[in-house]
């Protein structure tokens, strides 16, 4: 009598079991989830600014791109913001609207001749479709404090389709850009344009379809007082 080689049994099963799950649904019980402890998002600024993917909306020259590189050079340097502790790391300021001879005018205002080695700025990049993941996987590898990179502006990064701009376009390039960001437990901020018509709800001000804050973790609304 032939012996019975269990050990390929078994292997069959599992095998068998993988293949299924491939073919199937991949579920998780409740039970299971709240088993299951997942680590917290870092923070940046305290109250303020946490891990994840935002959108910081303004009409054009609102100063923007001011604000974004005060909280860069903060974030960079670790100090406080509006009374508010921040929690320093390295910087990537993606200033694609800029040249470094108007980015040196506005920092040198800003802040003098006090620099840092933490803040990097880039005028250049390859849209999101395109290998601007793989650019943004090598800056973290290279800085692994990385906390913050901020996209100034969307425009700059995207692509577009024969459609044009649908719902469909905006979730995808937001969701590519949420996918980086939890992965590195990173925040990720896109400085993007209200439209021209004003609305009750500041969110409706965002320029493009809804698909761009729904697959944002959120969104920051400038807008001057009259």
């Amino acid at each position: 009598m032939q012996a019975v080689d269990f050990q390929k049994i078994l292997d069959y099963k599992i095998d068998k079991k993988a293949l299924a799950d491939r073919d199937g649904l991949s579920t998780i019980s409740m039970a299971e989830l709240y088993e299951t402890v997942y680590p917290p998002k870092s923070v940046l600024v305290d109250g303020f600014l946490y891990a994840g993917t935002y959108l910081f909306v303004g009409a054009p020259k609102v100063g923007k791109s001011f604000f974004m590189a005060q909280l860069g050079y903060h974030v960079a340097k670790g100090l406080p913001l509006w009374n508010n502790k921040v929690h320093q790391g390295t910087v990537l300021y993606l200033a694609l609207e800029d040249d470094y001879a108007r980015l040196q005018k506005r920092l040198s205002r800003m802040f003098g001749v006090d620099g840092t080695e933490s803040l990097h700025f880039a005028t250049q990049a390859k849209a999101v479709s395109n290998g601007l993941d793989n650019q943004f996987d090598c800056f973290v590898k290279e800085h692994p404090d990385a906390r913050l990179i901020i996209i100034d502006t969307l425009q700059k990064v995207r692509e577009v389709s024969s459609d044009g701009y649908g719902y469909a376009s905006d979730y995808e390039i937001v969701t590519k850009l949420k996918a980086f960001s939890d992965k590195h437990n990173i925040c990720l901020l896109v400085v993007h344009h209200t439209r021209k018509m004003s609305s009750e709800d500041s969110f409706d001000m965002i320029s493009g379809t809804n698909g761009l804050l729904g697959a944002a973790d959120g969104a920051f609304i400038v807008q001057k007082k009259k």
